[in-house]
């Protein structure tokens, strides 16, 4: 029987069911092409009481991210991102010499290397040894371990209580929701800010993002729930900032409970929008899986023309989003013969379950295809200025999210 991560609610519905697949970090070698996938299934149900949208824990986040394939500091524009919060979140806490800062999640310090550049005491509880290590080469002070309520109190014994503590982009990776929203407490000073960025379902659905859901994402949040679940952790929401980022996003502020205040007017703005889309009902979840069933449709359809025409299409990017993409649609190498990578940690190794061929990016400039794909369309803006070069030959750009685009 499933039962809800937040509430313990045993009533839950289906929201997207997207078949089975392996985890969508596990890069192939070519030494393990020859050998069988574990897959696991992919299908996220809503809470009926607390309207949580989530995944059974069918892996563990030890199994994803003791060595991880993602290096944050490959995307130019989020490295940016990640400067322009520390100067806004500096401004909102009064970050000062005196103050410490921690981040959860700090993947290679591409977040905390401006912290340090600022003079500011701080340090990254990264969980991935490999990327923790790259961040230590940059100067990050970086504690390998999971956030649970222990290691938030351990922290908190060695180096004190954080004046801000930064969960960007983890608070949908771990199926303990509860322990690490009191982790982050743990953390934080009685009169400290917490800063939760996650990816907001409200835009997951109106953009039909489906392929932001695999399994190490365990949680899909809207402003509701993710106030439900910092709730549960002694934290209080107070304001909550719309974001672009991986393709809509929200960033939450809590502060704990004794020192919170009222919310702001931008909390009860998002809240309503929330509402009129029907995410605050179960019934208004329903839906999404025929949208998603058209996207599929759209793009198979394209590449099965491409193919029949003669012409070449190849992949730019191997993030996770892309290979939920390509296992759902049933995309191999005779509709997509490779795809292209700027971290030399995927280069020549294949995705998984679809065995696409990953290269390094100056590929596509020897091969000159028809068409290149684009998988991680969130960075579209950064993407088509390093790809304007396609168009020299006559090549296109596709993006297949939220509608089947060439451009």
């Amino acid at each position: 029987m499933l039962t809800c991560r937040l509430c313990g609610a045993t009533d839950l519905r289906s929201f997207c069911d997207l078949g089975a697949t392996p985890p969508c970090e596990l890069f192939l070698t070519p030494e393990a092409a020859g050998r069988p996938e574990v897959t696991y299934p992919l299908h996220v149900r809503v809470c009926n009481a607390c309207l949580l949208a989530q995944l059974p824990p069918e892996i563990t986040p030890e199994e994803t991210f003791s060595e991880y394939a993602y290096f944050s500091s490959f995307s130019s524009s989020w490295v940016e991102h990640a400067r322009r919060f520390v100067d806004d979140a500096a401004a909102r806490a009064g970050l000062g010499p005196e103050s410490f800062v921690v981040e959860v999640a700090s993947n290679d310090g591409y977040l905390l290397q401006h912290v340090v550049a600022e003079g500011i005491r701080c340090l990254g509880v990264e969980p991935s040894v490999n990327v923790g290590e790259a961040a230590r080469e940059k100067g990050v002070p970086t504690l390998t371990a999971f956030l649970t309520p222990q290691t938030g109190a351990r922290v908190r014994a060695e180096h004190g209580p954080a004046d801000l503590v930064c969960a960007n982009n983890v608070f949908a990776h771990i199926p303990d929701v509860v322990g690490f929203a009191q982790g982050l407490r743990a953390l934080v000073a009685d009169d400290g800010w917490v800063s939760v960025e996650v990816q907001h379902l409200l835009t997951l659905v109106e953009r039909r993002q489906f392929d932001t859901i695999y399994h190490e994402h365990f949680q899909y949040y809207t402003l509701l729930t993710g106030q439900r679940a910092l709730a549960a952790g002694g934290l209080t929401l107070v304001d909550v900032e719309p974001l672009d980022t991986h393709g809509g996003s929200i960033r939450m502020w809590a502060r704990p409970d004794g020192a919170a205040g009222e919310p702001s007017e931008r909390v009860r703005e998002v809240l309503a929008a929330e509402a009129a889309a029907g995410l605050h009902t179960p019934q208004g979840h329903d839906g999404f899986a025929e949208a998603v069933s058209t996207v599929r449709d759209d793009l198979v359809s394209f590449l099965i023309g491409a193919r029949r025409r003669g012409q070449r299409v190849v992949g730019y990017g191997a993030p996770g989003k892309g290979n939920t993409l390509l296992n759902y649609c049933g995309i191999r190498p005779d509709l997509l013969a490779y795809t292209v990578d700027r971290n030399p940690y995927k280069h020549g190794r294949l995705t998984p379950g679809t065995r696409i061929p990953i290269h390094d990016p100056e590929r596509i400039t020897r091969d000159r295809p028809d068409y290149v794909l684009v998988l991680p369309w969130n960075l579209r803006t950064e993407l088509t200025e390093q790809l304007a070069h396609v168009h020299d030959w006559g090549g296109r750009l596709v993006f297949p999210i939220p509608s089947l685009e060439v451009v």
